[in-house]
């Protein structure tokens, strides 16, 4: 089966500033290294991804009218993504600010989602006023939420009558956001993509493997696909219980490889590839995004 329904991508769609330095890091350093821009954001990163892989997206998101947000709209679209129906507003196009290590570990990061949290629950209207959705035209293709959403947006996805049949996959973002996906996960069900930091403030305790944290995640009511970097990933989702080993690369850039996870998951899934090889194409398609494919 063949994808019927583009996927909707909800969520943060920004400009990435990266630093990345072959020398170890400790607060206060100044040390040479290169810099880079380039567009990001989960959502963003995601809808890219797709349509890499020849899958029709749509980007629900909020950006500037500004020469930021123009280049990026730009961009997107250039790249084949669906902008028609993301919401322009007057304020700065959000921004996100990182230091890589030569390991690959992110030393620290900033993410700025300003504009995003200030346009809150107006760049849902698409899928309550039939554009895209509606209560009495329920979309039922398969829905990304980024939980760079504030709470109460995320609460008010969760409330859509038009995605009452939409498979949801959910993302938390960075670790200091995924406890808040607990409660969506317990009322809402649907596929959650984690590493295993994010698995383990989600759940409130360590993990020794990616496949315990995957098990834990599944008793809150949702499939769960767990990775732990160059270590096996798990999957325990539909009945389906297995791990994968990542291909080794050579680390260029960690920023956005677990977009790149989930993106090579859902176009395999979207074919009617079964779940084994859906797991085995997200792990290769993140490892050639760790390896510098996307730079």
């Amino acid at each position: 089966m063949t994808q019927q329904h583009p996927v909707i991508c909800i969520g943060s769609a920004l400009w990435d500033t990266i630093a990345r330095t072959e020398r170890a890091m400790e607060p206060g350093h100044d040390v040479p290294g290169q810099i880079r821009q380039s567009p990001g954001g989960v959502a963003l990163n995601v809808s890219f991804a797709l349509a890499q892989q020849k899958v029709d997206c749509i980007l629900l998101t909020a950006i500037g009218r500004d020469a930021p947000g123009d280049l990026l709209y730009k961009t997107a679209s250039d790249k084949g993504v669906n902008c028609h129906y993301l919401t322009r507003v007057d304020d700065a196009t959000d921004t996100y600010l990182a230091i890589e290590q030569s390991d690959g570990t992110v030393f620290g990061a900033v993410a700025d989602c300003a504009t995003l949290e200030k346009t809150g629950a107006d760049l849902l209207v698409p899928l309550i006023n039939g554009d895209l959705a509606s209560a009495d035209k329920p979309f039922e293709g398969t829905v990304v939420v980024d939980g760079n959403l504030p709470e109460d947006v995320l609460d008010a996805v969760l409330n859509i009558k038009g995605l009452a049949k939409a498979n949801m996959v959910f993302v938390p973002a960075s670790p200091g956001k995924a406890e808040r996906m607990r409660s969506v996960l317990t009322s809402r069900g649907g596929t959650i993509f984690v590493n295993m930091h994010e698995a383990e403030i989600l759940c409130g305790k360590k993990f020794k493997t990616a496949k315990a944290a995957a098990a834990a995640i599944a008793e809150l009511g949702a499939g769960a696909i767990v990775t732990d970097g160059a270590k096996d990933a798990a999957m325990l989702k539909d009945g389906v219980n297995i791990t994968v080993s990542p291909p080794p690369a050579t680390v260029k850039s960690v920023t956005g490889a677990g977009d790149a996870f989930l993106a090579g998951f859902l176009a395999y899934e979207l074919n009617g590839e079964h779940l084994a090889m859906c797991l085995s194409n997200a792990a290769d398609v993140a490892s050639a995004h760790v390896g510098g494919a996307n730079l």
